[in-house]
């Protein structure tokens, strides 16, 4: 028997539909498993995380089934507790599969320290802008006697003296002492002599 007669026998067409079968079937399962395996369909609004803890956050995505993962931390911002979520990826509302891992930063638990520059003898327009730079306030300005006005001549934290190079946290408030030319001028009113009384024996 010839090959091509071959292809019309009942026993040749009869593999071949249940080759074809068999392809069809194969193909109806290996779609079923893909959209299993990747979660077809389903999905997941991500929670707004913002301002809760650690403990907090694994308690909300534990429910939908989601999972976090810590990145560095941001800048430390106020406006938010310390340790608390500051920013996340996905953001809030967008809808994801499950076992989708959030990723989130975290507020640091206060400003960093900053070292406190040396101003002395720098005068009060010196001082000022170069202690906002570094993210200082400046509090109470008082003066004292001295040849050159406005001169700075000590720096105090909480009433204390403080020397350059000590490590303030930022947002600090500095007060400001600064020199005054016009208090040398100044005299303290004389003490007035009391009369003596004469004694005098009688």
């Amino acid at each position: 028997m010839s090959f091509i007669k071959f292809l019309f026998t009942k026993t040749f067409l009869k593999h071949l539909l249940l080759a074809v079968g068999l392809l069809v079937a194969l193909c109806f399962l290996y779609l079923f498993w893909l959209s299993y395996y990747t979660n077809h369909g389903q999905k997941i609004e991500v929670p707004n995380l913002a301002k809760l803890s650690l403990v907090e956050v694994d308690d909300r995505l534990e429910e939908l089934d989601l999972r976090r993962k810590l990145i560095d931390s941001s800048s430390y911002n106020p406006e938010y507790p310390p340790r608390s979520v500051i920013e996340q990826d996905p953001a809030a509302g967008k809808f994801v599969k499950e076992n989708r891992q959030i990723y989130i930063k975290l507020n640091p638990s206060g400003y960093g320290e900053i070292q406190v520059p040396n101003l002395t003898n720098k005068t009060r327009r010196q001082a000022e802008p170069t202690l906002k730079a570094l993210g200082f306030k400046v509090g109470e300005i008082t003066y004292r006697p001295h040849i050159a006005t406005d001169m700075v001549l000590e720096l105090r934290y909480k009433g204390a003296k403080i020397e350059a190079g000590k490590s303030l946290m930022k947002t600090s408030v500095i007060d400001l002492v600064l020199g005054d030319k016009s208090l040398l001028n100044r005299e303290e009113p004389a003490a007035q002599d009391t009369p003596e009384e004469d004694a005098t024996d009688n």
